[in-house]
C-alpha cells in the first residue's frame, strides 16, 4: 500500500507535535513543511530533518503529490489556509478554532462536503482511552440517564500580567480566549462523551489582567518567562482569562464548567465529572491513565487504564499493556490513524471530529460570549 503524502504548514509547538506523530504512522509519510517565512521553515526542518521546507504554503498545496495537509498555524490564518488547501483537493486537518467565525467555519463545512475530502478539526482530547471507556460506558448505559455535569479547565500559564502570547490578541486569536482556547475542548469532550448538546449557556467572563506587558520581540507558546521589565510594553486586553458558565443539556440535564488561565499552580488541567442515574464517572488530564467510577451503594472504583479491562472499543485507543501510562502525544498518534484511514475509506470518517465539531465549538463560543455581554441565558444556535 502506499504511504500518503502529508504537509505540515506551521511550525511552532503544536506543529513539532503534529511531526512527531506523523512519522509514528505506518501508512503516512512527512514530505514537506512550511511556515510564514522560508527561513523559520528551514530552521525547523533542519532541526527535526525534514528536506523539504518553504515560506510560501501555496506552493505545497500546488503539489498533485501531497495528500494531506495539517494545519497548525495562528488563528487568524486557518480560514484561508483550510480554505485553499480543500480547494486543492487535500484532505485537512486543522487545529482548533477551524476559523475566526461561524460564518467563516460553516463556508468550510460546506467546502469540505463539495470537495469531498476527508477533514477534521483537532480535538484530540477524544483520544484518550479512558475517555473512550468513559463514552462506552455512557453509551451502554452503564452510567444511566446523564442527570448532571460539571467540571473545569485551567492553567497557570497566563498568571502573570509578563505572561504573554499572540492569542491574547482578538484580531489574531479572536474575540473570546479561556473559552475558546481551553474551554472549546472541554465542551466537545462532555458532548461526544454523553452523547448530549449543550442547548443553553449563562456565562461570565472576567479579565483580570486589563493591561499585559507584550515582549518587544516574537517568543513561543509558554515560553518567555525570563526576561527583563526592558523588554516589554504595555498592551490593552480584552479577552478574557476567566470564565464560569452554566449549561443546560438535550434531555434536561444540567452542568457547569470553569475555565482559567491565571490558576497558579494547575500546569494543563482538564477535569469533568458525569452523574447519572446508576454511577457517577469522574477523569483528570493531568491523571489520564486513571478513571474513577462512583456508586451510592457499593464500593468506588477506580480503573487505572488497562487494555484488558477496557470496553472492546475502548481497547482500540491504548497500545500499551497495563501499567504503562499513554498521554497527550499519545491522543494525536490515535487521531491521526483514524484520520488516515479514513483517506482511505470514507466510511470510517464518521468516527472523526470533522468541521462540523469545529463549527459547533464556534457557536459556543459566541453563545457564551454573548451570554456575559447581556449577563442572560442564550441559546446555542
Amino acid at each position: 500500500m502506499e504511504k500518503l503524502r502529508v504537509a505540515v504548514i506551521g511550525t511552532g509547538f503544536v506543529g513539532r507535535v503534529h511531526v512527531e506523530n506523523i512519522r509514528r504512522q505506518t501508512d503516512a509519510e512527512l514530505v514537506a513543511i512550511a511556515d510564514q517565512t522560508a527561513d523559520l521553515a528551514a530552521r525547523f526542518g533542519e532541526t527535526l530533518g525534514i528536506d523539504r521546507a518553504t515560506g510560501d504554503y501555496r506552493e505545497l498545496l500546488a503539489d498533485p503529490s501531497i495528500d494531506v495537509v495539517h494545519v497548525c498555524t495562528p488563528n487568524m490564518t486557518h480560514f484561508p489556509i483550510v480554505r485553499d488547501a480543500v480547494s486543492a483537493g487535500k484532505h485537512v486537518i486543522c487545529e482548533k478554532p477551524l476559523a475566526m467565525s461561524v460564518e467563516e467555519a460553516s463556508e468550510l463545512v460546506g467546502l469540505a462536503r463539495a470537495k469531498g475530502v476527508v477533514n477534521a478539526t483537532s480535538y484530540n482530547l477524544r483520544f484518550y482511552p479512558n475517555v473512550a471507556q468513559m463514552r462506552r460506558m455512557v453509551a451502554t448505559e452503564a452510567v444511566g440517564e446523564i442527570l448532571a455535569v460539571q467540571g473545569s479547565y485551567v492553567q497557570d500559564w497566563l498568571f502573570y500580567d509578563t505572561d504573554y502570547n499572540w492569542r491574547l490578541e482578538p484580531e489574531v486569536g479572536g474575540a473570546s480566549r479561556a473559552m475558546a482556547d481551553i474551554g472549546s475542548h472541554w465542551c466537545d469532550l462532555v458532548e461526544h462523551v454523553t452523547g448530549r448538546r449543550i442547548q443553553r449557556v449563562c456565562a461570565d467572563l472576567a479579565t483580570f489582567h486589563p493591561v499585559r506587558k507584550k515582549p518587544k520581540r516574537p517568543i513561543e507558546t509558554y515560553a518567555g518567562k525570563m526576561l527583563s521589565p526592558d523588554d516589554y510594553e504595555d498592551r490593552p486586553i480584552s479577552t478574557e482569562d476567566y470564565g464560569a458558565i452554566l449549561l443546560r443539556f438535550d434531555g434536561n440535564a444540567r452542568g457547569v464548567v470553569t475555565v482559567n488561565q491565571v490558576a497558579a499552580g494547575r500546569k494543563n488541567r482538564l477535569q469533568v465529572e458525569i452523574h447519572g442515574t446508576r454511577r457517577g464517572l469522574a477523569w483528570d488530564g493531568e491523571r489520564p491513565n486513571e478513571l474513577w467510577i462512583g456508586r451510592r451503594d457499593g464500593n468506588n472504583e477506580l480503573l487505572v487504564k488497562d487494555p484488558s479491562l477496557l470496553e472492546a472499543e475502548a481497547r482500540t485507543f491504548a497500545d500499551l499493556p497495563g501499567g504503562h501510562a499513554e498521554g497527550y502525544s499519545d491522543t494525536f498518534k490515535q487521531f491521526f490513524r483514524r484520520f488516515y484511514a479514513a483517506c482511505r475509506d470514507r466510511s470510517l470518517a464518521g468516527a472523526l471530529p470533522g468541521f462540523e465539531a469545529g463549527l459547533r465549538q464556534l457557536r459556543l463560543v459566541e453563545a457564551v460570549l454573548c451570554s456575559s455581554r447581556e449577563a442572560a441565558w442564550v441559546d446555542v444556535g
